[in-house]
């Protein structure tokens, strides 16, 4: 999904929206309840924020998931969401969006960092950190990031494809950006 309304890029510029929403990306349909109960929230609050993402088309009902008249579970409409900050160019919601997407990078790797110690033995020696330098030009850059989009993709869509393997929820981010050493 391709974001160019920035009410839609506001709506997910929120720390428990952009968390409801991968939930619902990695876990697939639920309730307002479970995911109440996944984020340790009240479920009023939860139920608030799945109306506002709603309301932007990032989640949808799944009425045919329901037992009875008044469940509703609620799904996300497309597995990716992205956008350009060419879009947004002079509108203040970029930045907020972007620094929002940031600070939950940072807060998990932090929690990794914090209970790596006493993972198991596969996930520690499994787990990684790579960055570099390197000299590109803006169509690099671009080329380079949609290169690993397709990785992640590709890596993304293995549970699909064989959901009899056991498999650990796992975040990947990359980052590219203009910067001096």
């Amino acid at each position: 999904m391709e974001v160019r309304d920035s009410q839609v890029l506001a709506a997910m510029s929120h720390p428990l929206r952009r968390r409801l929403l991968d939930m619902l990306k990695l876990d697939g349909p639920a309730t307002a309840s479970v995911l109440a109960e996944k984020t340790g929230q009240a479920v009023g609050n939860v139920s608030h924020h799945l109306k506002v993402l709603s309301g932007a088309g990032l989640v949808v009902e799944a009425p045919e998931l329901a037992r009875d008249r008044r469940e509703r579970w609620w799904r996300r409409p497309s597995e990716a969401l992205s956008w350009a900050t060419s879009d947004f160019v002079g509108d203040p919601v970029t930045e907020v969006a972007e620094t929002v997407s940031l600070d939950r990078q940072m807060t998990l790797s932090r929690g990794w960092l914090s209970e790596m110690e006493t993972a198991p033995a596969e996930w520690r020696d499994a787990w990684f950190s790579s960055d570099a330098w390197m000299r590109l030009t803006s169509a690099e850059l671009a080329e380079l990031n949609e290169r690993m989009a397709a990785l992640f993709a590709e890596f993304g869509a293995k549970a699909a494809s064989d959901p009899s393997v056991e498999r650990q929820s796992v975040f990947v981010f990359g980052r590219g950006f203009r910067a001096e050493p």
